[in-house]
């Protein structure tokens, strides 16, 4: 009898010892799990990146991360995530995403690349300058944050040379509003667009023709100190352009006539060109 008892203690022993174990190694696999399924979740969108179903893959991504926020590969799975949207011009979703990137991962290794990509989602919605200015603005802002925050990266060249066709088109926007008053004859509004162009984006194709317009607009509404003046600076500094000519002719007295002339053997029309006949 007290055999079988200590063999049913023994038993006990053993099955408890089992459960212990079992337990253990339940609780290990449990723990590799998580991390295994990020895994396959991450890589699930990546197949799906791949076919092309950036939606999908967007959301699986965002599902990896959230999964196992603590790994490496949760702030990569952001950008994967934001470069897909990016792709396929879905500027919205790629613009929540960076933008959330930028705030939880703040100081992360590649926020230089974020920044990047969230600067190209504004600028490729720049339609023209006649639209609004909201997207030209941010994509500038973000153009001049990587060339002084990140000035020895690739993504600060291409942001300089960005950021001057953002330049161009922001000068443009004025030309073309300094001619819609023009039209219209108000040509204080006017003379101040083109004021704006010479002091703020002298850099610009534009400088030229807004220096003449200064010269046409003071001479014709009798302030010739004035237009001689934007004359004189035009002269100084693009004296062979073909806006000097036309400047000249107009302190000239034969302006009328030979401004007429040229108007008709000038084929090249640029953006506000076809406004030179206002003045005839």
């Amino acid at each position: 009898m007290k055999i079988i008892f200590n063999l049913k203690l023994l038993l006990i022993i053993l099955f408890t010892l089992s459960c212990s174990k079992k337990e253990e190694s339940v609780t290990i696999l449990e723990e590799k799990s998580l991390e295994t399924q990020m895994i396959e979740v991450y890589n699930e969108a990546m197949e799906e990146f791949e076919r092309g179903d950036v939606i999908y893959a967007g959301k699986k991504f965002g599902e990896a991360e959230l999964l196992y926020p603590q790994s490496i590969w949760a702030p990569r799975a952001v950008l994967m995530s934001a470069y897909g949207y990016f792709k396929q011009g879905y500027y919205s979703n790629a613009i929540r995403d960076l933008e959330r990137f930028l705030v939880k991962y703040k100081n992360h290794p590649q926020s230089d690349y974020a920044y990047y990509l969230l600067a190209l989602c504004h600028y490729d919605q720049i339609i023209d300058e006649k639209k609004d200015m909201k997207e030209i603005l941010l994509s500038k802002k973000y153009f001049e944050l990587l060339i002084n925050d990140y000035p020895n990266t690739d993504y600060a060249s291409d942001s300089k040379f960005k950021l001057e066709l953002i330049l161009e088109i922001m000068a443009s926007k004025e030309m073309y509003l300094a001619s819609y008053y023009v039209q219209r004859e108000k040509w204080i509004p006017a003379i101040n667009r083109y004021k704006k162009v010479i002091n703020n984006y002298d850099t610009t194709i534009y400088v030229e023709e807004a220096l003449h317009r200064l010269v046409e607009l003071h001479y014709k509404i009798g302030i010739i100190d004035e237009a001689e003046k934007y004359a004189n600076l035009l002269g100084y500094n693009y004296q062979s352009s073909e806006w000097y000519e036309s400047t000249y002719k107009i302190l000239n007295k034969n302006y009328k006539k030979n401004y007429a002339i040229n108007s008709s053997q000038d084929k090249k029309e640029t953006l506000l060109k076809k406004f030179r006949k206002l003045f005839n």
